[in-house]
């Protein structure tokens, strides 16, 4: 059996430019820093790590390219100039504008065999707002190719709408009816995970948590590690607030698919990292969700 390929997989809702702002919440020129510096310490010696970003305007996508970027050319000579870490996905409108629900990768490290952005809606194929969505919302598909162990995946992340239940749980449903049909085409896919902002209270079954995490369908993965070995807080979303909320887990990185019994995966770490620091300065209204995971790949008949 091929050996496992161990990936870092990172989502963290950024917090868009709004267009204003509100203390303690400080305009992104300043959060910027906090943003580039805790994805580039969390990744720095995890070259596998993949990021998915939600609520990234596209000069936002830009900075954090350039940070980390510019990290490694000082950290490798060789990658002075070159383009370490790259993106995959569009804004809302399709092309540069509205929100991504980008995946950021090392060039060196994967190779993008195909991508894709579909709108969660009736008509999913072009720009559009479903059912009763406040916004536009998409997801990003790709399929990734690992280069040293050949092990592909379908990487997906998304923005789930913050107003609309409907929406929310009608496009986890189009999310699962993809992924199926994806892994039916592709039946060399090692596995596949999602990793989005949820706008979902955990363990609520009758939302697009319920559906996502329902029989047969994908794998939380807070869920295979134990409670105390979990790092960091509870909930993902602080709103700009010093206090924990109640039930404030609107981040997930999701895996799978299960086939009978089995997940294609094993996972190692899982842990929600911290969203300010002694200078005062809240780097987003949400805290980043990391999960460190083994892909094992399709069980061997």
């Amino acid at each position: 059996m091929p050996e496992p390929c161990t990936i870092r997989l990172i989502t963290h809702n950024i917090r868009t430019i709004p267009w204003f702002t509100f203390p303690p919440e400080k305009p992104w020129n300043v959060r910027r820093t906090h943003v580039i510096s805790q994805l580039d310490f969390n990744t720095a010696y995890n070259p596998e790590a993949l990021i998915c970003l939600q609520e990234a305007l596209h000069n936002q996508l830009t900075d954090i390219l350039d940070g980390l970027n510019s990290s490694a050319a000082n950290d490798d000579d060789d990658a002075a100039g070159s383009e370490v870490w790259k993106y995959i996905g569009h804004g809302r409108d399709g092309a540069q504008k509205g929100e991504y629900s980008a995946i950021l990768y090392r060039a060196a490290v994967w190779e993008v065999e195909w991508t894709t952005t579909r709108w969660l809606s009736e008509t999913p194929e072009k720009p559009s707002r479903g059912w009763d969505a406040a916004y536009r919302r998409i997801a990003t598909y790709a399929v990734l190719r690992h280069k040293r162990t050949g092990r592909r995946v379908l990487a997906m992340n998304t923005h789930l709408d913050d107003r609309g239940q409907v929406s929310r749980f009608e496009s986890a449903k189009l999310i699962l009816q993809w992924v199926e049909e994806m892994l039916e085409r592709d039946q060399a896919l090692d596995g596949c995970f999602l990793c989005g902002d949820f706008n979902t209270p955990s363990q609520k079954e009758d939302d697009a948590f319920g559906v996502l995490t329902g029989p047969g369908a994908l794998l939380h993965t807070r869920d295979r590690v134990e409670g105390k070995r979990r790092y960091g807080n509870i909930n993902s979303w602080t709103g700009f607030n010093d206090w924990a909320l109640d039930d404030a887990l609107l981040d997930y990185v999701l895996v799978g698919p299960f086939r009978g019994d089995y997940v294609p995966w094993s996972v190692r770490a899982y842990g929600i990292l911290t969203n300010r620091f002694d200078d005062g300065i809240f780097s987003s209204d949400h805290r980043a969700v990391v999960a460190d995971v083994d892909l094992l790949g399709a069980r061997q008949q």
